[in-house]
């Protein structure tokens, strides 16, 4: 395995190394671009520390993980929160159903943009923008000229990228499309020699899903959306 100490603050270190050429900031916070999604890091909570990532923010929300309790400073709204599990793949996947009678995949593309986020704000696996795409390749399906599945990448660290934006529409569910786009993904992830990761809210049913496709799940963190009431 690589340095999965790397996951104890995943958004931080993916900012800090692999999409160091993508983050907004500095030591202190950084962010990915707003047009990307609201992820952003910090290496501690410290007061200075958020008061850097406040001037990264603006009028935006951010998002953050932590293994930690929140320590967050008068000044912001938390709007959103939760309980996350990251899961790490650890295993070969039990035996699934076979791809005969699905439609086919393809990569999607920066065409496809409008029709990503129109699926994920649906669907709601996670924040998605515009060009969210290009943290990694993403996959789809559709039913004919109609986005209804995808899955790609997101974060990236030395050895470790992150399985993500893993959604089907409500209409094409239950025809096993998540686990064929994941698995594709997933190979891709693997034959450049590194270890798929993901994270989900610890209620949501598809981490069955997720072990049956050979992952188990490292730890817990907990999601904070949070704005500057400045």
């Amino acid at each position: 395995m690589p340095g999965l100490e790397l996951l104890d603050n995943p958004i931080w270190n993916a900012l800090s190394t692999e999409h160091a050429g993508l983050a907004l900031g500095d030591g202190r916070a950084r962010r990915y671009p707003p047009e990307i999604g609201p992820l952003s890091g910090i290496p501690d909570q410290s007061s200075e520390n958020y008061a850097r990532l406040r001037e990264l923010a603006g009028k935006y929300p951010v998002g953050l993980f932590s293994i930690e309790p929140y320590r967050i400073p008068a000044g912001w709204e938390r709007i959103r929160g939760g309980e996350l599990v990251q899961m790490i793949r650890t295993s070969p996947p039990a035996h699934l159903a076979g791809t005969n009678g699905r439609p086919p995949l393809r990569q999607l593309t920066a065409a496809d943009a409008s029709a990503m986020v129109a699926l994920a704000e649906l669907t709601e696996p996670g924040p998605f923008r515009l060009r969210t795409m290009e943290l990694g390749n993403f996959y789809g399906i559709f039913h004919g000229d109609r986005l209804v599945a995808m899955s790609g990448k997101r974060m990236h660290l030395p050895g470790l990228v992150e399985v993500s934006g893993v959604c089907t529409h409500p209409d094409a569910r239950g025809r096993g499309y998540a686990a064929h786009l994941m698995s594709v993904v997933i190979d891709e992830i693997e034959s450049e020699g590194k270890t798929p990761f993901l994270h989900a809210f610890a209620d949501n049913p598809a981490i069955r899903l997720y072990e049956r496709l050979g992952f188990q799940i490292r730890q817990p963190f907990e999601l904070a959306i949070i704005k500057s009431e400045a």
